[in-house]
């Protein structure tokens, strides 16, 4: 613990897309959960200032998995630039902390 979990925040277009991503995660035991909300964006895109709906995920994670986390995001998103930032978890739960670790503990490979 101490330092080793993350939570990632990453936007999607719409509710399918992020619940794809964040089950693909879990699955993968790459992210232990995922949190989807509904948010309003306003953002800079090609000079002009835009508004959209969209879905936020909040992934908790493995800081020592992000890398392979924002692949499989690239992989899975529509956007050319979608939105994938690492926060560090100063301090938490240390039950919670250490469900985090378990559940993105890979099964050995048979």
């Amino acid at each position: 613990m101490n330092g080793e979990e993350s939570t990632v925040l990453v936007t999607c277009p719409d509710e399918k897309t992020a619940r794809a991503i964040c089950r693909h995660l879990v699955e993968q035991h790459l992210a232990a959960c995922a949190n989807i909300f509904a948010i309003s964006s306003i953002y800079r895109w090609k000079d002009r200032v835009e508004e959209a709906p969209e879905f936020a995920s909040l992934l908790k994670i493995r800081s020592k998995d992000f890398n392979e986390v924002e692949e499989a995001v690239r992989r899975l998103h529509p956007y050319k630039v979608p939105c994938i930032v690492r926060y560090d978890i100063a301090e938490g739960s240390r039950d919670y902390l250490q469900w985090i670790i378990e559940s993105t503990t890979r099964p050995p490979k048979a």
